[in-house]
């Protein structure tokens, strides 16, 4: 059915035929939102016709059946079965029924704090829940209907959490990402996707599309979520419907109370519940050039989550979160829903304000990225190393004291990580046992000065007083182990978009540095053998493949690329390499049985430190376009930035040298020169990408398959590649 508009959606609404054949006629005045509407075309911004309900049929007259729609079955139980049918409060079958059962348990305990937005906000659980529900009858009265697509294209705040969770509550289906991709990026998400329309973030992000990005698009309409709409790019938006996020929420409240109005029974046939099997949002994966994929992770995938997290993160009413991570990220987006199921406050900050909010809410739970982690280890010993010298020798000596305690505590706990299948002796651990409690009882003493001397200042100035949560990449293990030996408990995680994203997770009971931890519940996980995919045993190396609730549907539009990452039986393909640890009954390392630690990735896609996915071959297939570059590797797994190993094309390289200034081409000065020509053609050839490449390593030994750093098909051995130039590779990121 063609959609009308919000008059006529209304107007549907309440004249859907009831039981007795009975028509219910709406309210005869316009509110004075629709007038205000009204008012609004007349200015610079264009916005839908709000004409209020249309009047009642005459007498005969042929009424239209209202198009179905659905909502959340527990969040707006009301609109499917009668008072007293309604679903038990723990039944969760969509995402945002969790809202309906946490405004109940804690109506006004605040939820959301976001101090940074104009204006700043605070949010109870009620207040969320009713805005939520504002917001989605809003976007039913513009005319989105089930399993349409709506761009969500915006950052962390707390208005993006009540889009994100209106449009769900509506049955449409989010399309994510945030304002830092680029404009070609965020053009083919929302081409691909077939959004029909489109959220942003503030007025300045708009304007900064508006060229490039909105006059290529057809959308049905465009939501400010922050700014005022007079700032924005009036020719962009002549002929585009706008609203801003208080004209959305405030047609939603007055689309919820026309309802209010009409009989169950006259609303009966026009929702349908949300079923767990929907496709909920679709996310991205990050891409510099060529078509996108889009992971489907439906309302099953993300429950599993919520459901199943506690045992990770054993929240309480009253803990607070800090909020730092791009909530398009599946990993931040899954805390966020499952923090918020118990009565948490959640605090949203950003790298900027990082330290100052560290200190100021004490925070007791962050979620974050290695990189941040890094970032407050490198800020301490910088604290550290700036202190007068007596105060650094004694504080840097307590920590390595505290690094020996640590170790030692393992041995006796059970926590020391092996591969060996097979148990050392019964007396040679009961030896060692015995060792490693007398040199932690001697250590003991001089850890606990070291707490009170030293760590207890890093405690208030950064909180998280229960535990870092580490996820999207490698968390190193100088930084892993600093954070344990100053009593600041560190969690790393596992998982992919693809997963919902978490398949593994470090306990707060059994926190293994080194390792992700034990498979989520109901989490399947296996390793195969890369060439046969033979399942393999304990403590073997091989491809970790996941198969349970969280695992996508699949990707959109694109069944080729599913198929490559499903197999038959359910199986995910995560390209990464790793091995689970061997179950030992006693030992050294009886609490270690069956956790999965990581060791690379079988496929191409880097991970930066930030989380960030980039696929090397598109990057290096632009810049393999220059004349000065024969081949190309690009770098940066568990890195800051990327970066490169390049083989110059020696006569190329050394001619525009000359060309550039007259230099002898066997000189230390035409290296130099040759290294900026370099620089020069990635910055030239890239400028469009999405990432651009850092620092650069220039080798004269090209990738051949005789030397065995290229397959016999000529593809770069990216493992043997990075192996052979580990040293020059380390060196390069100091």
């Amino acid at each position: 059915m063609a959609h009308t508009g919000p008059a006529g959606t209304l107007a549907m609404l309440l004249l859907a035929p009831s039981a007795a054949g009975q028509t219910w006629a709406p309210r005869p005045a316009a509110p004075p939102l629709r007038r205000r509407l009204l008012a609004a075309r007349r200015g610079r911004v264009c916005v839908p016709r709000c004409t209020g309900a249309a009047p009642p049929p005459r007498p005969g007259a042929t009424t239209h059946s209202p198009a179905r729609s659905k909502c959340s079955p527990l969040l707006e139980s009301a609109l499917l079965s009668p008072a007293g049918n309604e679903p038990a409060a723990d039944e969760w079958k969509a995402v945002p029924d969790i809202w309906r059962t946490a405004a109940e348990k804690y109506p006004d305990s605040v939820a959301l704090v976001d101090p940074y937005h104009d204006p700043p906000s605070e949010l109870t659980y009620k207040q969320l829940e009713q805005q939520i529900l504002d917001f989605s009858h809003g976007l039913r009265a513009v005319g989105v209907a089930p399993d349409e697509k709506v761009a969500l294209f915006a950052d962390n705040s707390c208005r993006w959490l009540v889009a994100d969770q209106g449009i769900m509550a509506t049955g449409a289906i989010n399309v994510v990402r945030g304002t830092k991709s680029s404009d070609e990026e965020l053009f083919q998400i929302y081409s691909h996707s077939e959004s029909i329309a489109l959220v942003v973030d503030s007025p300045q992000f708009f304007n900064r599309l508006a060229e490039t990005f909105i006059s290529r698009i057809n959308a049905r309409f465009i939501v400010l979520l922050w700014g005022d709409k007079s700032s924005l790019n009036s020719k962009a938006v002549m002929d585009i419907p706008v609203y801003d996020y208080n004209d959305i929420t405030e047609l939603g409240r007055e689309n919820r109370n026309a309802l209010c109005y009409s009989s169950e029974q006259g609303r009966q046939g026009v929702f349908e519940a949300i079923t767990p099997e929907d496709v909920a949002t679709l996310i991205y994966t990050s891409g510099t050039s060529g078509a996108p994929k889009g992971v489907m992770l439906t309302h099953r995938n993300l429950l599993h989550q919520i459901n199943n997290m506690w045992e990770i993160v054993p929240a309480v009413p009253g803990d607070r979160f800090l909020s730092m991570l791009p909530p398009w990220h599946a990993y931040e987006r899954s805390a966020e829903y499952f923090i918020l199921t118990h009565g948490t406050q959640q605090i949203y900050s950003s790298v900027k304000y990082l330290k100052a909010d560290l200190q100021k809410y004490q925070p007791h739970y962050v979620f974050s990225v290695p990189l941040v982690y890094e970032t407050l280890y490198s800020s301490i010993q910088r604290q550290i190393s700036s202190s007068s010298p007596a105060r650094k020798t004694v504080a840097l000596a307590l920590i390595k004291i505290s690094l020996l305690y640590m170790e030692a505590k393992k041995i006796f706990e059970g926590t020391v990580l092996s591969k060996n299948p097979v148990k050392p002796s019964s007396i040679s651990y009961m030896f060692n046992c015995l060792w490693a409690r007398i040199v932690a009882a001697l250590l003991w003493p001089l850890h606990n000065l070291a707490n009170m001397l030293v760590y207890k200042k890093i405690h208030s100035t950064i909180g998280i007083s229960k535990a870092a949560i580490s996820g999207g990449g490698s968390l190193p293990m100088h930084v892993d182990k600093f954070f344990e030996a100053i009593g600041i408990k560190v969690q790393n995680g596992y998982g992919l978009t693809e997963t919902s994203p978490a398949v593994a997770a470090r306990r707060p009971f059994c926190n293994v540095l080194g390792t992700v931890g034990h498979p989520i519940k109901h989490t399947e996980i296996k390793i195969v053998d890369i060439e046969t995919g033979e399942v393999l045993p304990d403590g073997s190396k091989g491809i970790v493949k996941i198969k349970g609730p969280p695992v996508m549907k699949g990707y959109y539009k694109n069944p080729s690329a599913t198929n490559n990452a499903l197999d038959q039986e359910g199986w995910f393909n995560t390209g990464d390499i790793g091995w689970i640890a061997p179950h030992h009954a006693t030992g050294p390392s009886r609490k270690c049985g069956g956790i999965l630690v990581l060791e690379g990735r079988a496929k191409d896609t880097i991970v930066l430190a930030t989380g960030e996915n980039v696929e090397p071959a598109e990057l290096e297939e632009i810049a393999s376009r220059s004349s000065l570059i024969d081949q190309i590797m690009v770098i940066g797994q568990d890195r800051r930035r990327l970066g490169a190993i390049v083989v110059p094309n020696n006569n190329e390289a050394l001619a525009a040298a000359k060309r550039k200034s007259s230099l002898d081409g066997n000189n230390d000065e035409a290296k130099d020169t040759v290294m900026n020509l370099l620089y020069d053609e990635l910055r030239t050839w890239m400028a469009g990408c999405s990432f651009q490449i850092g620092p650069i390593l220039v080798v004269e030994e090209p990738f051949t398959i005789d030397n065995g750093l290229m397959t016999p098909t000529m593809k770069i051995r990216r493992d043997r590649v990075a192996a052979k130039y580990q040293s020059e590779i380390e060196a390069l990121y100091e």
